[in-house]
């Protein structure tokens, strides 16, 4: 049975449209480093498993649509890479400090769903995004929330 995430992307870091754009649909989910969500991406989220794209820091929030992962977590290269803006000069090539997966675009949603619709209901209200000071940018989804979630948008 696969597992169910929400991956939080500043759209002007990384958008849907640049989801959409990239080849085969597929993009390394990189950049991340927050410890927490790097042990998800390291040690909970295999292939398979789905996901819903969320844009933060626009106004509302939204969740565009869904992705599979389709390559489990890996050290990300970007950590090593002088030029990069995720460079970590303290992660050691042999031991790395952080960790990415690959995902693929599955579905666009028709109708995209705001932060404030799932405030609004009350089947959400124990999930993780809307907990109050939850920040993380890699979060457990429920079953139940993501069949909601696939409903709210015309799924």
């Amino acid at each position: 049975m696969p597992r169910y995430w929400l991956l939080k992307s500043e759209p002007g870091a990384f958008s849907w449209d640049d989801l959409k754009k990239s080849p085969k649909k597929t993009t390394m989910w990189d950049g991340v480093r927050n410890y927490q969500a790097r042990n998800l991406l390291r040690d909970e989220i295999k292939k398979g498993d789905m996901v819903l794209f969320y844009h933060s820091s626009v106004n509302p929030p939204t969740v565009m649509g869904t992705a599979k992962v389709v390559k489990e977590g890996y050290p990300d290269p970007t950590q090593f890479d002088i030029k990069s803006k995720y460079y970590d000069p303290k992660s050691n090539p042999e031991k790395p400090r952080w960790y990415l997966v690959d995902v693929r675009m599955e579905r666009a949603f028709v109708r995209p769903v705001t932060l404030p619709q799932l405030r609004e209901t009350r089947s959400l209200e124990n999930m993780v995004l809307l907990r109050k000071g939850s920040r993380l940018s890699v979060q457990p989804v429920s079953p139940k929330e993501w069949r909601t979630i696939l409903k709210m948008c015309g799924l």
